[in-house]
């Protein structure tokens, strides 16, 4: 393949690898640069590597053929190459950014050392680096404070304390996972928590990250109050990593600008995963960067009619072990007035179920417990057909054994 129609694909996430796989099988290879030194793995199930459930090379993805290893440090586009950083060039015909995102550090007083640096026992949670660096910190009865209560706070939390640790959580707002879920669903992964030993601290703003000798020893809060810690795991959320494509001149917003065929302003510069924003969304999930990297691998194999019309994204929390917890939530969980609501909650075997109808259509649910209904819910809900009249796929959510 001569270089003014290679593809070249920046980043080994779950997107690019995903992308230079289906471009392989569809007879259209691509040259993959990846920066991390691991084989490329699956971030999602980062926990339960921490948590000692799995070994990393268990979420080891399928290297593709064409994976080159560096870090690229700029786009020339009118030239169409890309530097990296040992010095060398590659010329692209078409040029995917599959960056990914960046952990959200959040400005705390105390975070970083002179030398603009994580203290010694903080750390972020995004990459495999990140995990196996608290994987080597975390033994039975260290001090583990967890900042941020969404998914990634509540998965770290959970798998310190599996591993022993005395955990912490704190998170900013009224509760946990406010963004999926609704407050009944919240309350059972709050109680899912302290069953393992997890002390967790809602509307509780952190305001300091103690340090001495250049190693945490606390974190204070805006009410003053102190919790020691010898580990500080952040988990704030994650923003598009569009760093090049911006230095590049390349439109950006709150991720890297993309139309229906996932171009960017540059039309020979497309962009899939975590780093892309299309028609508003960021999604930051994996369904959606799998999606956007299959329909991106049909376009550029040739079929001109290949468009992404968004994902309409499901959350799944599944953490495996001897206190099981799982959990799915999709779409509106809250209803609005003139919805109907099926609802259903077992305290003693923990779990809840609630859909939202709207219009004799699915429009959102929480299931948290017994999940054999999800796939049948989530068909009805991503296919946005009408309900059957009589309940079909609800009709399952009121069985004792969850439609399993």
């Amino acid at each position: 393949m001569t270089s003014n129609s290679r593809v070249v694909v920046i980043g080994a996430g779950l997107a690019g690898v995903r992308l230079a796989r289906r471009l392989g099988e569809l007879g259209t290879p691509a040259l993959l640069i990846g920066e991390e030194e691991h084989r490329p793995y699956n971030r999602v199930l980062l926990a339960e590597v921490l948590a000692g459930r799995y070994a990393p090379e268990v979420i080891a993805l399928p290297t593709p053929a064409g994976l080159l290893r560096g870090r690229v440090t700029g786009i020339d586009r009118d030239r169409r190459t890309v530097a990296c950083a040992d010095g060398s060039e590659i010329a692209y015909g078409t040029l995917v950014l599959a960056t990914g995102s960046n952990p959200v550090l959040p400005p705390l007083r105390g975070l970083f050392t002179p030398d603009h640096v994580l203290p010694e026992g903080v750390h972020a949670f995004r990459t495999m680096d990140d995990c196996l660096g608290l994987s080597k910190a975390v033994r039975p009865g260290v001090r583990a404070v967890v900042i941020g209560g969404g998914l990634l706070g509540v998965s770290a939390a959970r798998a310190l304390a599996v591993r022993g640790a005395q955990v912490v959580l704190a998170q900013q707002a009224e509760r946990l996972m406010e963004r999926q879920l609704d407050p009944n669903a919240s309350k059972l992964v709050l109680r899912h928590l302290r069953d393992l030993g997890v002390e967790v601290h809602t509307e509780c703003r952190v305001r300091d990250v103690r340090c001495v000798g250049g190693a945490v020893r606390s974190v204070e809060m805006a009410d003053g109050y102190a919790l020691d810690a010898d580990l500080v795991v952040l988990a704030c959320g994650v923003s598009p990593r569009a760093g090049l494509a911006k230095a590049a001149g390349i439109a950006v917003h709150k991720g890297i600008l993309v139309d229906d065929e996932l171009r960017t302003s540059d039309p020979h510069i497309r962009a899939i995963g975590d780093c892309a924003q299309h028609d508003g969304n960021v999604y930051g999930l994996a369904a959606p960067a799998l999606e956007q990297a299959d329909v991106l691998a049909e376009s550029l194999a040739g079929d001109a009619g290949s468009r992404y019309g968004g994902t309409r994204a499901l959350t799944r929390l599944t953490l495996a072990g001897h206190t099981a917890f799982d959990l799915a939530a999709f779409g509106e969980t809250e209803p609005r007035p003139g919805d109907d609501v099926v609802q259903l909650a077992d305290a003693t075997r923990g779990t809840y179920r609630k859909v939202v109808v709207r219009d004799d259509r699915l429009v959102g649910g929480v299931l948290v417990g017994e999940l054999g209904t999800v796939g049948a819910l989530a068909r009805a809900w991503e296919g946005a057909e009408p309900l059957p009249s009589d309940g079909g796929p609800l009709l399952h959510l009121l069985t004792n054994d969850g439609g399993s």
